[in-house]
């Protein structure tokens, strides 16, 4: 009885969760702008994400991919997670304007990040 209430229960968090995202990531997405300011965007692949859909929308998707794990972790597992963000931050530089590039990189990221829920999914409960 106790696995069975265990396993509801991180069923429910993991509908809620995803839930959360997919409501987040439309909210953001029908504003067709990255999750930063692009009045701002002064290096070439900050500028190429603005210019671009389909690049915006995946950079609003690991935004808040990025953004809710960060939330889930303890402290020091946040710390690492911010130093791998900026160490692809970084990668994602060196694509400067290339497209194809960014769209690989922000793919990687994404897939990553999914990675690092399902793993943190399959501890639960929380």
């Amino acid at each position: 009885e106790v696995v069975l209430s265990t396993f509801a229960l991180a069923t429910s968090i993991r509908r809620f969760l995803s839930l959360v995202v997919a409501s987040s990531l439309t909210v953001l997405s029908n504003a067709y702008g990255a999750s930063f300011d692009c009045k701002q965007a002064k290096s070439p692949d900050e500028r190429a994400i603005c210019d671009s859909r389909q690049l915006s929308e995946l950079d609003v998707e690991m935004s808040v991919r990025y953004e809710m794990l960060t939330g889930l972790v303890a402290m020091g597992a946040r710390g690492a997670m911010q130093d791998e963000q900026q160490a692809w931050l970084n990668m994602r530089r060196k694509c400067r304007s290339n497209q194809a590039c960014l769209l690989s990189s922000y793919r990687h990221r994404i897939e990553m990040l999914k990675e690092d829920y399902a793993r943190l999914a399959s501890r639960g409960p929380f």
